[in-house]
């Protein structure tokens, strides 16, 4: 399906670029923050961020078997109690239900993350969602060719 749609990059790059900024400015480890960013894209359908975030993860150093294990990570072994936390909050912001983060899930997040990397946790989950609707939007899509994707 190719996209009929506008490009933001094209058509309104100080989005784009504002988005870019906002992305940038999170300070998470990077394996938890493409984790983060896969399961984002995983709930919000966007084939695009499901496939950037899974190679750029693999790049920095993500085993392959934890990755096909987000979509379970409540119940993987693969997945430490501060990932998991990361994981809950990730969900529990994505997309932003009526009601909001329950107490449990972001007083579990406040756990393992001190107060700088819960805020730049928080910024990287409102960081993909933004980028996944983007994506969904304007139905951008993955390469075609596996073997050129890698």
């Amino acid at each position: 399906m190719a996209s009929t749609r506008t490009s933001i990059p094209k058509h309104a790059r100080p989005v784009y670029d504002a988005l870019d900024t906002l992305d940038a400015s999170v300070d998470l480890d990077p394996r938890l923050r493409e984790l983060v960013k896969l399961r984002a894209s995983q709930l919000n359908g966007c084939p695009f961020c499901v496939d950037m975030h899974s190679r750029d993860a693999r790049a920095a150093g993500e085993d392959e078997r934890r990755l096909w294990g987000v979509a379970a990570w409540r119940n993987h072994p693969l997945f430490d109690e501060r990932e998991r936390a990361a994981l809950a909050l990730t969900e529990a912001m994505t997309p932003l239900v009526r009601g909001g983060v329950p107490d449990s899930v972001y007083d579990e997040a406040a756990r393992f993350f001190d107060e700088r990397e819960l805020a730049n946790l928080i910024g990287a989950i409102i960081s993909i969602n933004a980028w996944n609707q983007l994506a969904v939007a304007t139905l951008l899509e993955p390469p075609i060719d596996v073997g050129a994707a890698s």
